[in-house]
């Protein structure tokens, strides 16, 4: 699978899940020049590259997310992972996702963690 990470998504996620999956393809807004554009612009990209994007967004996010959806625009999808799960149940969740889906599976789905 190939991930987005938004601005402020937790650093020990993203470092757990690249120490439990080496190889995983994932990327930081910060590291390709997205770090001060707004949510539209960060899901455009996302889509663009075929990337799934992973936020703590539980406000803004689903909805313009929703938004492409609805106006044809298709993206690669948003697993949105909520702000009270712990760091290890965070990322156990998005760990199964990745080992045992395929990224087609969530093109214009949001995914709210835990399941």
């Amino acid at each position: 699978m190939r991930f987005l990470c938004d601005e402020n998504f937790n650093r020990i996620i993203i470092r757990g899940l690249l120490l439990r999956l080496p190889d995983l393809d994932l990327i930081r807004v910060q590291e390709v020049g997205l770090r001060t554009v707004d949510d539209p612009a960060i899901l455009e990209w996302a889509a663009q590259n075929d990337r799934i994007l992973l936020t703590h967004d539980q406000a803004t996010m689903p909805d313009f997310a929703y938004n492409r959806v609805t106006q044809n625009a298709s993206m690669a999808g948003v697993f949105v992972v909520q702000a009270q799960m712990t760091v290890r149940q965070a990322i156990d969740e998005l760990v199964l996702l990745a080992t045992c889906s395929k990224q087609d599976e969530w093109q214009n789905i949001v995914v709210f963690l835990p399941l």
